[in-house]
């Protein structure tokens, strides 16, 4: 029998994933391409804008080819992925999201000038922080934009390659993020979301829900800032030229999109008021759902993805990395294996305390030159063991951002998990118990792309993200646990101030 669909692609940090729905919610097929983010100097993260346009190409054709042999990289839990696509099927929408705030600058025939800056990963920017906060003024950046300035915010890498890269910036007219490049690829219309904008501190005001002229000229001279929609508005239509390439229907409309971690909150209904997600990645991001603006200079305060909707977010610049990381240091180890080995470690890691900051970090510390620390190791230790420390450093530092988001004024009544790392259930289990909160996980928890799906499905008709995706079971702390890391949390919050002197000292010897 014929079957309309839509298809949500969302370029992250180290792939890009791509599903294909029906209009009912059904998850009929998924599909991923892993990518690399370059790394040219000490800080510094970047990628090449043709990636993320080849690999939705890659992603569309393979959504929609008619035989059921296609290659697919999918989360084993939606079972009902990657079901053969008829040839009855017909892609009706797209919807587009990716990570960000990144900074890519293109000329008049927007052909990209350099690869792309990422999101607060990329901490070359501190110094243009210093002098534009110094220029406009802490509190006054914070009251107008909702955030402090950090290596988070897209203006200061603006500010970055216009003073390193004069030749550059110079030919520069336009800032494309992910999503909005896959807009203007698929489309050939410039916009920008009002969430991705309100992430481009302190470029946005955040409170009059458009760009502030004033700032944008001093920051980002010469620079056409794109008109703003929000990200379930249609961006335009798919071009002739775009259907060649993608396979897709001419004429659909496209999303305007936003950045994945909002995507993703939509994808599992985390978007009333008081609820806060989860989002379990390479890195780990909250996002608090709040009915007016709130502020700290520990968090960032923005517009949501839904119009009238604001946000207290935050954001570890590593989690699912670090596991990673692990990963790969054991050659001969898998994720599966070594979460049962952290599982018979049991909690407290037999001692062991990490500082999950090998990045840097982000929220609440704000200090790109933190590093990671492991305190306690003997030789008794174990890749158990050190493997469900890194699954507890994540649920301390979740931890902290929940009691500094209260602490601002948050309201934290629900919490729904999503992403990659909830598929297993040892850390959501280990998050929960830290924090003394249940989590939801909903059916499908595939991520940012379903909730581009929602967002395109809607551009056609009705959808309802509780009717696409209901919760599946919630994830209840264990009162036995809570003596132990209540504990041994006190010890995480004590491990930061007690070696940041040291670790300062090591990054800077990092950077020579």
């Amino acid at each position: 029998m014929p079957r309309n669909a839509v298809i949500g692609v969302d370029i992250g940090t180290s792939s890009s994933k791509g599903v294909l729905v029906g209009l009912d919610g059904t998850l009929i097929r998924s599909a991923t391409r892993e990518h690399t983010p370059a790394r040219p100097g000490p800080g510094h993260f970047e990628m090449d804008a043709a990636v993320w346009w080849r690999e939705f190409v890659e992603l569309a054709r393979e959504l929609t080819a008619a035989d059921d042999t296609a290659a697919n990289d999918t989360a084993a839990d939606d079972t009902a992925a990657n079901d053969a696509v008829s040839g009855d099927t017909t892609v009706v929408a797209v919807g587009v999201s990716g990570m960000g705030p990144c900074v890519l600058l293109a000329d008049e025939h927007d052909t990209p000038l350099r690869p792309a800056v990422l999101y607060g990963v990329d901490t070359r920017s501190v110094h243009q922080i210093q002098r534009i906060e110094a220029r406009l003024g802490a509190e006054e950046v914070i009251r107008r934009c909702g955030s402090a300035l950090t290596t988070q915010a897209a203006g200061p890498k603006i500010a970055w390659i216009a003073e390193h890269e004069p030749e550059v910036y110079a030919r520069a007219r336009r800032l494309y993020m992910p999503s909005s490049w896959l807009v203007r690829k698929l489309t050939g219309n410039y916009v920008l979301d009002h969430h991705s904008a309100g992430q481009c501190t302190p470029l946005y005001d955040t409170l009059a829900g458009e760009w502030y002229a004033p700032w944008a000229a001093e920051i980002a001279p010469g620079i056409e800032l794109p008109p703003l929609r929000w990200p379930g508005e249609a961006a335009g239509a798919l071009t002739a030229e775009a259907a060649e390439a993608t396979g897709l229907p001419a004429g659909i409309p496209v999303t305007t999109g936003t950045i994945d971690a909002w995507a993703e909150a939509l994808s599992v209904g985390a978007q009333h008021i008081g609820d806060l997600m989860l989002m379990y990645g390479t890195t780990m991001f909250l996002i608090h759902t709040v009915p007016k603006p709130l502020t700290s200079p520990s968090l960032w305060g923005t517009v949501g993805a839904l119009p009238g909707t604001r946000n207290l977010a935050g954001g570890m610049a590593t989690s699912g990395a670090v596991a990673n990381w692990l990963r790969d240091l054991f050659a001969d180890g898998d994720h599966a294996q070594l979460t049962a080995l952290a599982a018979e470690s049991g909690p407290g890691a037999n001692g062991l305390l990490m500082l999950p900051y090998f990045s840097g970090e982000r929220t609440p510390i704000m200090d790109p030159d933190a590093r990671g620390v492991i305190a306690g190791l003997t030789l008794s230790h174990t890749r158990g063991d050190l493997y469900r420390a890194a699954l507890e450093a994540t649920g301390f530092g979740v931890r902290q951002n929940i009691e500094v988001i209260e602490a601002a004024g948050g309201d934290i009544r629900r919490v729904v998990a999503v992403g990659g790392g909830t598929q297993g259930s040892l850390w959501t289990q280990i998050v929960s118990d830290i924090t003394g909160r249940p989590q939801e996980l909903r059916t499908i928890t595939i991520g940012a792309g379903y909730g581009d799906a929602l967002l395109a499905a809607q551009l056609v008709g009705d959808a309802s993200i509780e009717d696409w995706n209901p919760v599946r079971e919630t994830v209840t702390p264990r009162a036995e646990h809570t003596g132990r890391y209540d504990e041994l949390y006190a010890l995480y919050r004590r491990l930061y101030p007690d070696t940041a002197a040291t670790v300062h000292a090591l990054a800077a010897l990092q950077e020579r």
